[in-house]
């Protein structure tokens, strides 16, 4: 499986690309979200996990890209991964275009089980994948 992370923090990545690796997951990074847009043009993922706040670009209008693309990467399951507590946080990442959000610092469980859910929902026909 191939997955694309857009997170600004070199740490943050590192943590996500060790999980990701016990399962075997590939994950191709991105250090903006402008470089992220590039990265999904050049490759295909099976998920992309995103962080909201990033220079330049947020990951809320990033999404709004993702979406708007008239191709099947533009389907691809996107996981919002965020250390942000807003109350609506959820419901706006959902708005956007997002499938699901999980909270800094990353758990392995809570990782697995929100790319499990996403997939399944893809497979059902339920989801943002065709």
């Amino acid at each position: 499986m191939n997955v694309l992370f857009i997170e600004d923090d070199r740490m943050n990545r590192r943590v996500v690309r060790d999980m990701l690796g016990v399962a075997g997951a590939v994950m191709a990074e991105a250090e903006s979200a402008e470089e992220g847009l590039t990265r999904i043009d050049e490759g295909d993922y099976q998920v992309i996990l995103i962080d909201l706040r990033m220079p330049g670009m947020d990951g809320i209008t990033a999404i709004g890209h993702i979406r708007s693309r008239g191709d099947d990467k533009g389907r691809v399951p996107i996981i919002v991964v965020t250390a942000d507590t807003a109350l609506d946080l959820r419901a706006r990442c959902l708005a956007a275009g997002a499938d699901d959000v999980i909270f800094k610092p990353v758990a392995m469980d809570d990782l697995f089980e929100a790319m499990g859910k996403v997939l399944a929902k893809g497979a059902e026909g339920g989801g943002v994948i065709a």
